[in-house]
């Protein structure tokens, strides 16, 4: 009985009660809204004059500012998909600047590049086994992963990198010596012909040509691999056997054990991956954009890596799209300062009048008329002002994550027993 039982599929992941048929996007609607979305950017570089909104500087600096960011939400992708809520990518992050940063300095930065990983995966670890075999609350677990790896880190950065040889290699208590760097890639003829075109300022042509420069040029190879590793997760979560039992185990835990799936196994398996996947993206930090471990270095991007997994409802693409919007909202402010951002306000008022006229389409009243109070709003600040106070810019990363999550929240749908305490044979 036991090894039929075994050979028996796993279920599938039962639908939202609340879901509506054929409301799923198809390539080429995704497709219209990008493009959509690029015209609306143009005219607003157009009118405004601010040039750096899509300029190949610009989204390179927003790449390499996403990808931590889409790298953490990743993680905690896994983790939750498997039914057990990580709010400690944070940590999980920390741990993957220190391993890189410290395994870099003294060998290479590839083996730094997997010290990092193996970091995370040592605290995703950690919190699968308070999580899932202690049965400790999965957020007292996170916040304490948080609190344990901040420390740690902070020690054991105290005795590596405050002795004789880390001292004279430029290493103090607070960061590493410098670790190699790693390599990047650039499409020579491609590169230099799309910024040819960009510096003509061209209406929507030159903000492609912006675009895709920025994606072509002096990529990192940990950027490349972010890419792999978003694509990898589709194909194995929605299109394997291995990806169908561990999202079962996320759904309906019961259930799958019911029909021979090991739910122990598959949780363990989707933290230990989603630490991986956050000790890459603190790797990232370490390795990419300073070539050093420093003390605070990941300045909460776990956090909005969970947020941007919120945002793209616990699946990949929509993920993505979370990353590379906060990554451009934290780039734009660190680059252009607040003449860009103000720029920005504009594009808000139309999002915004958009947002009105749909909701009030849907006959959504109240909410149409907030959004459309709230474009009023914003379009006074932007035509009584030129400039947006440095307070407010330095706060546009968190601003965008708040509005982003309260305007997506009537659509999101996670797993059903996702941070769920589950034992073993408890159905019976």
């Amino acid at each position: 009985m036991t090894a039929t039982m075994t050979k028996t599929p796993p279920p599938a992941a039962p639908k939202a009660a609340n879901a509506t048929p054929g409301r799923k996007l198809s390539l080429s609607k995704i497709l219209l809204i990008i493009a959509g979305a690029l015209i609306l950017v143009s005219l607003v570089r157009i009118i405004t004059g601010a040039d750096q909104l899509t300029s190949e500087g610009q989204i390179s600096a927003s790449l390499g500012l996403a990808v931590p960011i889409g790298l953490a939400g990743l993680g905690g992708l896994w983790s939750e998909r498997a039914g057990v809520v990580n709010i400690g990518l944070e940590g999980m992050m920390i741990l993957g600047t220190f391993g890189a940063g410290w395994i870099g300095w003294q060998t290479s930065p590839w083996l730094g590049l997997l010290a990092g990983i193996t970091f995370g995966m040592l605290g995703g670890l950690i919190h699968g086994i308070v999580t899932i075999t202690f049965g400790v609350d999965h957020i007292v677990s996170g916040v304490a992963v948080n609190l344990l790896a901040l420390g740690a880190t902070q020690y054991l950065a105290k005795i590596f990198f405050n002795h004789g040889d880390a001292i004279a290699a430029g290493g103090n208590p607070k960061q590493s010596p410098p670790v190699d760097s790693l390599p990047t890639v650039t499409i020579p003829g491609l590169s230099d012909g799309l910024s040819s075109i960009e510096k003509h300022h061209w209406f929507f042509v030159s903000d492609l040509a912006g675009i895709l420069g920025g994606l072509v040029t002096d990529v990192s190879v940990l950027t490349i691999l972010a890419v792999l590793l978003f694509v990898g997760t589709w194909w194995v979560l929605w299109k394997t056997a291995f990806g169908l039992r561990l999202r079962s185990s996320g759904e309906n835990p019961i259930a799958a054990e019911s029909l021979g799936v090991n739910v122990y196994r598959y949780k363990y398996a989707a933290v230990a991956i989603s630490g991986g996947m956050a000790g890459l993206g603190g790797a990232f930090l370490a390795m990419v954009p300073t070539h050093i471990y420093l003390e605070n270095q990941t300045g909460g991007r776990g956090y909005i890596g969970l947020a941007a997994m919120i945002f793209g409802n616990w699946r990949p693409g929509g993920l993505a799209m979370g990353a590379g919007l906060f990554g451009f909202s934290d780039a734009l402010q660190l680059r252009n300062g607040g003449e860009t951002v103000h720029a920005l306000l504009l594009l808000i008022v139309v999002l915004l009048v958009l947002l009105a006229v749909w909701k009030l389409y849907r006959k959504a009243v109240v909410q149409g008329t907030i959004s459309a109070v709230m474009a009023v709003v914003v379009l006074v600040w932007y035509l009584l002002t030129d400039d947006v106070p440095s307070d407010f810019v330095g706060a546009t990363p968190y601003v965008v994550t708040l509005l982003v999550l309260s305007l997506s929240a009537q659509r999101l749908r996670m797993p059903k027993a996702d941070g769920m305490r589950y034992r073993k044979g408890q159905g019976k």
